[in-house]
């Protein structure tokens, strides 16, 4: 089991340094930014990359809400979600900290910028509201596990899963950096607000609750749409 709590652990690494990387070094660079669709895109490619890598190891969820989704649709034994849990959240937090000892040498530098974290109100990239930040990431995240289930149902065409679901979170990424800088992921959000602290730990409950509940959702959508008829 080590093994697959490993994979998780270097895999959600491989997602916070590729995409919130992508945000803090990349996204606005002088003249060859690759602005909010190359940050899009990089999320979906470290979820792809990763998916080939780890997928026949640990599953690739490097996602607390789509371990407790997969097992809410019957997909992921119940006694394997803390451990799984707690390997993505530190996985997040190393590449967090990796990314933060790379990024504080340029000239400039200050973490209270953001570090790409998630928020809201004031420190929603667009302003919008608490509420707006909610809907958000439980539609996004419902819909994200509805993808990943139906991609990974056996009678899916095999093979396609990563590309299905990495593309599934760059459009995720597309819609919502304005509004939350996307979330859809806890290990993800706590990765880097505890480098920010202040406010991003203070909004941090909100990347915690909302990609739950959708990731729950989800599965039960998945299930009614999905389930095998008689």
């Amino acid at each position: 089991m080590m093994k697959q709590y490993g994979a998780e652990f270097f895999g959600t690494f491989w997602l916070v340094f590729g995409g919130c990387g992508s945000a803090v070094i990349a996204a606005a660079f002088p003249n060859v930014g690759i602005g909010l669709l190359g940050v899009s895109l990089a999320f979906g490619l470290t979820v792809v990359t990763m998916a080939y890598a780890i997928g026949h190891i640990s599953g690739c969820h490097l996602n607390p809400a789509v371990s407790i989704g997969l097992w809410a649709g019957g997909r992921f034994p119940a006694k394997e979600l803390l451990p799984y849990i707690i390997a993505q959240v530190f996985g997040g937090i190393a590449a967090g900290g990796v990314l933060y000892l790379i990024a504080s040498g340029a000239p400039g530098f200050d973490v209270a910028n953001g570090f790409a974290s998630n928020g809201y109100g004031d420190h929603s990239p667009g302003s919008y509201s608490l509420q707006s930040a909610l809907i958000a990431e439980v539609v996004l995240t419902a819909f994200f596990l509805v993808i990943i289930l139906g991609a990974t149902d056996k009678r899916a065409p095999a093979g396609f899963a990563p590309i299905a679901i990495g593309l599934a979170l760059t459009l995720i990424h597309l819609i919502s950096i304005p509004v939350t800088n996307t979330s859809v992921n806890p290990a993800r959000s706590t990765g880097v607000a505890i480098y920010v602290g202040d406010w991003a730990v203070a909004q941090l409950w909100a990347f915690w609750v909302a990609p739950i509940v959708g990731a729950v959702l989800g599965a039960g959508i998945y299930r009614f749409i999905g389930g095998e008829r008689k």
